[in-house]
């Protein structure tokens, strides 16, 4: 997709840029100390366990004997994205530098960002055995209720209550928030992170365009049509999500050092991955429109 640029007539007090919040999905990384390396390079293993259960105790014979299972579970990278984005060096000095030198921190913060919650929630939204349900909530009232529901599912599933994390909504969010009641704080209270998430980038499914197709150049995502769901609230067990970014390239490359052009280069690629645990499913829970 080629550069669209216009050139200052005498100087630029402020820079007109999208207004764009950081990633809120940044903190479910996972420890890489969990996991290691699968048999082939574009996986990896994770250990999955389980024990047998407690027996009759018999005074001549003593204990029954149980035993650990201890397997490993592969799973398979689901995100492979980059840009090249080349900058002429005329265009970028007739723009006094701003072309190029703001071009790598609004890729980040615009489109990289977005790019990688959308993709974070679209996917444990998508995955087997979790916990779901779908509906309107209209006010602050129902979202309480709704979360208390939730919270609910969760303990009844056995799910810890620690590192339980709040993703919502700023329309739900803010409501329950405005509230400034016991019942609405003592229920914000019980989450170690509340997170607001722009509706932009909280469907349970996306298209992710591959900046070739005709209609899809300008790359980046969008939701599913058809099929995608805005997502009301979302609660995640920190410990059942996987989440790891194998490789992060970026960098620059000058325009003395590019063979093919007179124009600096700006490169980024991300290779990770969003999954979950398979026994670690009821750690999840969405609330999606219907």
């Amino acid at each position: 997709m080629p550069n669209t640029l216009t050139f200052p007539k005498n100087y630029i007090n402020n820079l007109d840029e999208v207004y764009r919040m950081a990633s809120v999905t940044s903190d479910l990384t996972s420890d890489a100390t969990m996991s290691r390396a699968g048999a082939n390079a574009n996986e990896i293993v994770y250990p999955q366990l389980s024990v047998t259960g407690l027996g009759e105790y018999d005074r001549n014979t003593g204990y029954t004997t149980g035993a650990v299972d201890l397997k490993w579970k592969t799973v398979a990278f689901n995100y492979d994205r980059g840009t090249k984005i080349t900058v002429d060096v005329m265009d970028n000095e007739e723009s006094r530098n701003l072309a190029f030198g703001m071009a790598g921190a609004t890729l980040m913060r615009e489109k990289v960002a977005p790019e990688a919650d959308a993709f974070t929630f679209a996917s444990l939204a998508a995955l087997p055995s979790i916990s779901k349900t779908t509906g309107d909530i209209p006010d602050a009232v129902n979202f309480l209720d709704a979360l208390l529901t939730a919270w609910n599912k969760m303990d009844e599933d056995e799910v810890p209550q620690e590192q339980r994390m709040l993703y919502a909504t700023a329309t739900l969010l803010n409501s329950v928030m405005a509230l400034d009641n016991n019942k609405s704080r003592e229920i914000l209270s019980k989450f170690a992170v509340r997170k607001v998430v722009p509706q932009a980038r909280f469907y349970t499914e996306i298209d992710l365009l591959d900046g070739k197709t005709p209609g899809e150049e300008a790359g980046h995502y969008k939701k599913a049509d058809g099929t995608g769901k805005d997502i009301n609230f979302m609660i995640l067990h920190k410990p059942a999500i996987i989440k790891f970014d194998k490789h992060i390239a970026s960098n620059i490359i000058l325009a003395a050092n590019n063979p093919d052009a007179d124009a600096d280069i700006i490169k980024y690629r991300k290779y990770g991955l969003v999954n979950a645990y398979e026994n670690k499913r009821a750690g999840i829970y969405v609330h999606h429109k219907a």
